[in-house]
């Protein structure tokens, strides 16, 4: 049990002293301001507003129970404001934190299983198959890969999906854009430009379909470039196999037999101004095709049926007003509408030298990703990205992410693990080794640096959990920013292997290293970022 558990666990047992049923649920949570105390309750203020009895007084009462025969490592609680409980607790729950990290590892520190058994299936990226990523997918691609991670480290069976939009008018005018480049002629009107286009018609067959050899060889352009970033996809899905397959018909059959289609004008709507939306969408156009609303239709109803219990779609900036119909058309072929999830990202500003960068070498008209991870790194692209909330907009600027400094905040979390690894070599050089941690006196961490280091620590099962329900790997990133500082703190106050610094300090200290090790690793890790042994 962790300690917000036992906390949890002693107050339900004194409102049973009192009588008084407690909430299943009794929340614990950080104080705003330190002061105030480790953990705070709002408990008696729940319960109070149901009962009608007073706050602060009940309180009281719950505290005179808890001090008279407090929990473990509770030293003291206090009442505070209009019935807030707050808890001081000796150190050594710290030190209990530690041996629990170092217990768990690398492998298992920070787990849970509140997703276990889900299947969880997460598109992103998919972008049209014309041309090379833009740099903006590359926020996509930290996300959504982060994601799942963190999904995954949840107990989720998370599956990465690459949705190949090969069906309609832009692949067909990629493939007009490549064979007039390779014969010689002029690009198309409303066609593709750019150096790339040239580039790649240079080296398609004579006898070569320009469009399937152009989608093919943009998806291994994609896929080259994702490797870059240590992002692989379980699968690729083609638009191009629901023509074939017959989901498209299947799909529109389905829509009909439920009654939400109707002809008007040579074309197939869908009644989606029934269930709430503005207007009707089209399904099938007058020419007899299939639009990309039925498609996308298709192919959600296509992610269900193999198995996934729960979908989650991440899309770009310029698909908000996509939500609802999205929802809406999948609520009307029958799947709730907490089943569908979409996350729309908000997009990234290139910045070099304070100004904006809007076109890149290759394509003429956007920056491509794989120029800015040639000049960064995957794993230095992956932090930055990841480094705020994917709806908020994001300015990339080159010139601080590049920069080997500790003011470049990807540099400062990796060179944390890095000083770690150099204590661990320095200590090996020196022939210091680490006693057994069930022989190591703990209670000599208690400098404030080592303290702030083990609360950081015991906020990582809180803060993971938090992301993967809010979607949100941001908040690792933030929390491993913090871990990050507050080791560089520690690493500047409280030697380790200096010759002064008594046998059990050294020893103490050395375990508290280790535990800051295996927890940047995790978070690291979970950002999809490596954790250097040297810099």
């Amino acid at each position: 049990m962790t300690i917000r558990d036992n906390l949890a666990s002693a107050i339900r047992s004194a409102f049973a002293q009192l009588g008084i049923e407690a909430p299943s649920e009794v929340r614990i949570d950080r104080p705003a301001r330190p002061e105030h105390g480790d953990w705070a309750s709002n408990v008696a203020l729940a319960v109070a507003a149901g009962s009608g009895s007073n706050p602060r007084a009940l309180a009281a009462s719950v505290a005179e129970l808890l001090n008279a025969h407090p929990p473990r490592h509770v030293a003291a609680v206090e009442v505070a404001g209009p019935g807030f409980l707050n808890f001081r607790l000796n150190v050594s729950w710290l030190h209990e934190v530690l041996a629990d990290v170092i217990a768990a590892g690398t492998e298992s520190y920070a787990r849970n299983q509140t997703g276990e058994s889900v299947k969880v299936n997460v598109e992103f990226v998919s972008a049209n198959p014309t041309g090379p990523l833009h740099v903006g997918a590359g926020r996509w691609a930290a996300y959504g890969d982060s994601l799942c991670r963190i999904l995954q480290w949840c107990g989720y069976e998370a599956h990465r999906e690459y949705y190949i939009n090969d069906r309609g008018t832009q692949t067909t005018l990629f493939g007009a854009s490549l064979a007039a480049a390779r014969a010689g002629e002029p690009i198309p009107p409303d066609g593709y430009q750019g150096a790339y286009v040239a580039d790649w018609a240079a080296e398609m067959p004579a006898d070569a379909d320009p469009e399937t050899w152009g989608r093919d060889r943009v998806l291994k352009e994609i896929a080259a470039v994702l490797e870059q970033m240590g992002v692989h996809f379980d699968t690729w899905f083609s638009e191009r196999s629901m023509v074939a397959n017959g989901a498209l018909r299947d799909t529109l059959g389905d829509l009909a037999a439920r009654g939400h289609t109707y002809e008007a004008d040579g074309a197939t709507w869908l009644r989606t101004t029934a269930a709430g939306l503005g207007k009707d969408e089209v399904l099938v156009r007058t020419n007899g095709e299939a639009s990309y609303y039925l498609g996308d239709l298709a192919y959600h109803r296509d992610k269900f049926s193999r198995g996934f219990d729960h979908v989650i779609d991440i899309l770009g900036a310029d698909h908000h007003g996509h939500v609802a119909r999205m929802k809406t058309g999948m609520a009307l072929l029958g799947y709730a509408g907490d089943e569908l999830e979409i996350v729309v990202g908000q997009l990234v500003t290139l910045v070099r030298h304070g100004e904006v960068v809007r076109m890149g070498k290759r394509s003429g008209t956007f920056v491509e990703l794989a120029e800015v991870l040639d000049e960064v790194g995957g794993d230095v692209a992956r932090l930055t990205f990841l480094l705020q909330s994917i709806d908020t907009p994001q300015t990339f600027d080159l010139d601080a992410v590049v920069a080997a400094s500790m003011d470049n905040p990807v540099h400062y979390v990796q060179y944390a693990h890095a000083r770690i690894a150099s204590i661990g070599r320095m200590a090996h050089e020196r022939g210091i080794e680490r006693p057994d941690f069930a022989a190591t006196d703990l209670s000599v961490l208690t400098h404030p640096r080592e303290l702030g280091l083990l609360r950081c620590l015991a906020d990582l099962p809180d803060v993971v959990a938090d992301a993967a329900a809010a979607r949100a790997p941001h908040r690792v990133a933030t929390w491993v920013r913090d871990l990050a500082s507050k080791f560089h703190g520690f690493y500047h106050d409280c030697p380790v292997l200096r010759s002064d610094v008594d046998a059990l300090a050294v020893a103490g200290r050395l375990w508290l290293v280790e535990g800051c090790r295996v927890g940047l690793a995790i978070g690291l890790d979970l950002l999809g970022a490596a954790a250097p042994q040297s810099m």
